[in-house]
């Protein structure tokens, strides 16, 4: 019985780390909406900064795949 109890409490202590994480996560989701809404009542374009950020998180031989990818499309297509 008491190996049941010992699972049940480190089930629920599992259980609550996620749950604070998960409250953490929002918090953070919603201090970065903030940062864009202070960005854009700036004037800075969010939707370019979402790209940009999402850029930099790439490897530079995976970001230069993706734009030389992109010129080329861009190209076909009579846009560059």
């Amino acid at each position: 019985m008491s190996e049941g109890t010992i699972a049940a409490d480190e089930l629920r202590l599992l259980i609550e780390r996620i749950e604070r994480l998960e409250e953490e996560k929002k918090s953070m989701a919603d201090d970065v909406k903030d940062v864009y809404g202070e960005a854009k009542a700036r004037g800075y374009d969010t939707k370019t900064m979402r790209t940009i950020i999402r850029l930099r998180k790439m490897e530079k031989h995976v970001r230069d795949e993706a734009e030389m990818l992109l010129d080329t499309y861009k190209a076909a297509l009579g846009l560059g």
